[in-house]
């Protein structure tokens, strides 16, 4: 255990930001579960909906620093690939 007060702040403040990024990171799981799932289903209507929530989910985190910008980019990438392959 820390004993100098910067030292135990940053522990705080560290525990904050682990809940927030996982918080997040389970969000965009949920979110991309949705979306494979409508592909595996086959309902065309049903993933593109999920496709534009999950986009939307996917690049906030992205902009909160949770993900890389170029990570995001490449998962919506590979999500809307999937859907269009459907089409």
């Amino acid at each position: 255990m820390a004993n100098i007060k910067s030292a135990k702040k940053r522990i705080r403040v560290t525990e904050k930001k682990t809940l927030r990024n996982r918080m997040i990171k389970s969000q965009v799981k949920t979110a991309v579960k949705k979306v494979t799932a409508a592909v595996a289903a086959g309902e065309a209507e049903a993933a593109k909906a999920s496709l534009v929530a999950c986009e939307s989910i996917i690049m906030k985190a992205a902009s909160k620093g949770v993900y890389h910008k170029n990570t995001a980019a490449r998962k919506v990438s590979r999500l809307a690939q999937a859907v269009n392959k459907m089409a």
